[in-house]
């Protein structure tokens, strides 16, 4: 990777600077407390940590074989699970239960109190066809539309679950879904251009119906306006798309998951616009990028101007992504108190260890992000990057700041260590990298515009680094 600064895109951004700047969020203009010692976040660490709460459910259960499912892996029991779920609803809530089998299906539909639990190797496998998931109203890359259902999907319901140590397997080959982001152009890039340009006019986002023939590919999990959810212990494979999405949600628990799934845009945890959030111990192998903070696209993404806040991250295992630990590039709403720690990340085809990427059609304040206690055996392209050049420029500076990173231990680096690519304008601000030892990159640093940025006790390939 080397400097986006292709000559068309940088004119522009230059051109743009002026009329950015007039429309950069007031906030970026306010006093920011800057964490001055690993005590400070620790702190807010904690604090927010007491603040997220994973539901819990009455001890009833019912069984989706009861209500005419059958794990012979053929028949479909889409009606069998909409059953289950809105009897287990009605009579307050307790756990749908999936028992050994193997259990074909269209889009679940999840509603409040109800936890979806799988039985030790249960496996409930996703029709390939998209007759089978109703177009519903959801987000799609960060911009608002009605689209086919997510494989599993809830809209404004709370105390919600998906648990158990079985097996969700999405089905997704380059015979069907992955299919229609392949070849240039691709079967999904006019639909795309569409909605990208209804978010850019601002239309009704009920109004921005996409469906058969336009090749939108459903996320697997997508759960919507919802509060109080717990996704825990499940195997996730095969993913059409993002894997985990959680948009504009509250009190958020994902632990113990196992995502492998190597398709175009295959992320693993994708919180988009979500408060308090809790990632850990997972386990993720994936075709882009691990976790991946999001708070939507541009215009919607301010429209709806909810920040991604107070997410903490711990004891997770990353191998092959664009990113261990991403920010953006959907962040128009911003991102703020990121927490993350005691990771293991390791494989040469993962590209970054933490990842800020951003652009000025994006805007948007990235701010406060402590990263700590990495353990990192390989990684491909840069350890720490903060890129403001990120797809095309628009007319909303984006700002970066306040960045702590500390404890990193690099065995096998790849083109950088820290790779800053800012505005001029809008520099990269408190850059701040404590006690990290990176080893065998091949260009140290690549950075432009930077302000108090702070290297204490970082050795890149063996040698102490000032700056």
């Amino acid at each position: 990777m080397g400097f986006m600064t292709n000559a068309k895109y940088k004119l522009k951004g230059l051109l743009a600077t002026f009329f950015a700047m007039l429309v950069l969020d007031a906030s970026a203009q306010q006093p920011v407390t800057i964490w001055k010692t690993t005590a400070e976040p620790l702190a807010e660490m904690a604090r927010i940590r007491k603040l997220i709460n994973a539901p819990i459910f009455p001890a009833k259960d019912f069984l989706i074989t009861k209500y005419g499912a059958k794990g012979d892996g053929k028949t479909l029991n889409t009606e069998a699970f909409k059953k289950a779920i809105a009897d287990c609803a009605k009579n307050g809530g307790g756990r749908v239960v999936v028992p050994l089998g193997n259990f074909l299906t269209g889009a679940i539909h999840l509603k409040s109190n109800v936890n979806l639990h799988l039985a030790d190797n249960a496996k409930i496998i996703f029709s390939a066809n998209p007759k089978h998931y109703p177009i519903v109203f959801g987000r799609w890359e960060g911009m608002e539309l009605m689209n086919y259902s997510a494989f599993i999907y809830a809209y404004g319901q709370k105390n919600i679950a998906i648990t158990g140590k079985g097996i969700l397997d999405g089905n997704a080959t380059y015979k069907d879904w992955y299919a229609w982001n392949v070849g240039k152009p691709s079967k999904q890039v006019k639909a795309r251009d569409v909605l990208h340009d209804l978010n850019h006019k601002q239309t009704n986002p009920k109004t921005r119906v996409f469906g058969e023939g336009d090749f939108l590919r459903p996320n697997f999990i997508q759960l919507y306006s919802c509060n109080s959810i717990l996704i825990a212990d499940v195997k996730m494979v095969n993913s059409p798309m993002w894997n985990v999405n959680p948009v504009l949600c509250e009190n958020v628990t994902i632990e113990n998951l196992r995502i492998i799934a190597h398709g175009s845009n295959t992320d693993g945890v994708n919180p988009e616009s979500c408060k308090n959030v809790l990632i850990r111990n997972c386990y993720f192998d994936t075709g882009d990028d691990c976790i991946a903070i999001k708070s939507g696209r541009d215009q919607d993404g301010r429209r709806i101007g909810r920040p991604a806040e107070n997410h903490i991250i711990e004891n997770c295992e990353m191998k092959d992504g664009h990113g261990g630990v991403v920010i953006g590039s959907e962040i128009s709403g911003g991102a703020r108190n990121i927490f993350a720690i005691n990771c293991i990340m390791d494989s040469p085809n993962l590209d970054r260890i933490l990842r800020l990427k951003t652009s000025s059609s994006r805007g948007g304040i990235i701010e406060n992000v402590f990263m700590k206690d990495i353990k990192v055996g390989a990684y491909r392209d840069a350890a720490v990057t903060c890129n403001m050049f990120y797809e095309k420029p628009g007319n909303f500076m984006p700002v970066i700041r306040n960045i702590w990173v500390e404890n990193i231990d690099v065995e096998k680096g790849g083109d950088y260590a820290i790779f800053v690519n800012a505005y001029k304008e809008s520099p990269v601000e408190n850059l701040r990298m404590i006690n990290c030892n990176i080893r065998g990159v091949k260009t140290p640093m690549k950075i432009d515009h930077v302000k108090n940025f702070k290297l204490e006790n970082v050795t890149i390939n063996g040698k102490l680094m000032t700056k």
